[in-house]
């Protein structure tokens, strides 16, 4: 037998048909729909809808909000993954299992009871609010929730690739002279850049996609809070269904095209690791 079909599983064929198969009717022939509704429009009113001041506005917020929250997501989700790998403490494994939560609750609740915690007269926001820190229909509530949704896709990323590092790395460093911050910089933290990108792009694909959490706390104000999942909801309202095809596409070709950069990003930092 060859090497060539050595490499190639027995029943490849039939599982790259299927796989392209339901690939086709589940991704490809929706997008292509959504491309056919899109044409309806003609290219001014295409264009009318979505460069309109309202859409960049939700464009911007959308963006924004997940490339904020999937970086602090990089932060915390490496320093919770570094707690739960190096470190031995009481009831470890009911925290290490909170960290899926957000995985399995849905986002609608996670929105409403951050609207409820950071209310004026919420458990938090009788806090923060007198503080001047208002978090309830402003943008830094969209943050927060996109932090919530968002992290266990770091923390899990990251996990792993912290349990395959071999000790006797760090001992030897050690034992050259470097300090706990030197090798964890040096060593340990080249190691770490794949994993974090792939987890900053899965959360922020998170964020850009994420509509059930941020309707409860933005408060939707046009301009302000309003993103831009439900600026294509509030087309379908109208029945602009033409109007929220084209949104969708433009939000669709901004979010490949970013996660595609980041892609470049994690395979140039795996070369140079």
């Amino acid at each position: 037998m060859s090497t060539a079909n050595q490499r190639v599983l027995p029943g490849f064929s039939l599982s790259l048909g299927y796989t392209l198969f339901y690939l086709t009717l589940l991704v490809l022939i929706p997008l292509g729909a959504c491309f056919v509704k899109a044409s309806s429009l003609t290219f001014d009113q295409f264009w009318a809808t979505v460069w309109s001041e309202r859409a960049c506005n939700a464009y911007a917020l959308t963006f924004g909000a997940a490339f904020i929250a999937a970086f602090v997501n990089c932060l915390i989700g490496l320093l919770l993954a570094w707690v739960l790998v190096r470190y031995e403490f009481p009831m470890k494994r009911y925290f290490d299992a909170i960290v899926d939560l957000p995985l399995a609750l849905p986002t609608a609740v996670a929105g409403l009871v951050y609207a409820s915690l950071y209310v004026p007269n919420g458990w938090l926001g009788q806090v923060l609010v007198p503080l001047g820190i208002e978090a309830a229909y402003t943008r830094l509530g969209i943050v927060l929730v996109l932090i919530f949704t968002g992290l266990p896709f770091v923390v899990r990323t990251v996990q792993p690739v912290l349990e395959n590092f071999d000790p006797e790395v760090e001992e030897a460093a050690a034992s050259l002279g470097a300090t706990r911050w030197q090798t964890f910089r040096r060593v340990l933290f080249p190691g770490l850049v794949p994993a974090l990108l792939t987890g900053f792009a899965l959360a922020l694909a998170r964020g850009l996609g994420e509509y059930g959490s941020v309707v409860f706390i933005s408060g939707n104000i046009q301009n302000q809070t309003e993103i831009a999942p439900f600026l294509i909801v509030a087309k379908l309202e109208e029945f602009k269904y033409g109007e929220a095809t084209a949104l969708a596409i433009v939000l669709l070709v901004f979010s490949l095209v970013l996660l595609g950069l980041i892609n470049l990003l994690e395979r140039w930092s795996k070369k140079h690791a």
